[in-house]
């Protein structure tokens, strides 16, 4: 009975990742939508003036703006990336647990986001924008691979060497 909750197990975790990573998608365009329709004619909005502002930015570079106007240099490095966490998410489900499974799923879910974007408008949409610290306009995409990746930095410290609830 163990053996076969294993996979069971396995593939209910599968379900659920790429439910995450729908969901990441999903909400990223929806975000951007806002953005492009609401946001754009305006340019700014201060939510709290001087610390967090809602700014439409069109964003030709990588994630936070570096390396600009080399679009289809991103596009190729993003689906060789996507593609491979996505063989390997398969191919180790059974080992990744739900933080490692999760985590995967957040940075493929936003990288596939902004290649939507890239794809269809040449340009990434970017709207959050934290001006108390002067960082990079992002958008929700950019916060789910940088979640995504600090999950799997926890999973390979802390859990990736654990063995498998049986």
């Amino acid at each position: 009975m163990i053996t076969a909750d294993k996979p069971r197990r396995a593939r209910l975790g599968m379900l659920f990742w790429i439910a995450v990573m729908l969901l990441t998608v999903a909400f990223d365009q929806y975000t951007k939508h806002l953005a492009r329709t609401l946001l754009a004619p305006v340019g700014d909005v201060p939510l709290w003036n001087g610390v967090l502002h809602l700014t439409y930015v069109e964003n030709t570079g990588a994630a936070f703006g570096m390396l600009k106007d080399h679009r289809w240099v991103f596009i190729l490095l993003s689906t060789v990336a996507i593609i491979a966490l996505a063989v390997y998410a398969v191919a180790e489900r059974r080992k990744l647990g739900d933080v490692g499974g999760v985590s995967l799923a957040l940075i493929i879910g936003g990288g596939i986001g902004n290649m939507i974007d890239r794809l269809t408008a040449g340009h990434v949409t970017d709207f959050v924008n934290f001006k108390l610290i002067g960082f990079a306009v992002f958008n929700y995409a950019d916060a789910a691979v940088c979640v995504g990746a600090g999950l799997l930095i926890i999973y390979v410290l802390f859990f990736s060497d654990r063995p498998t609830r049986e």
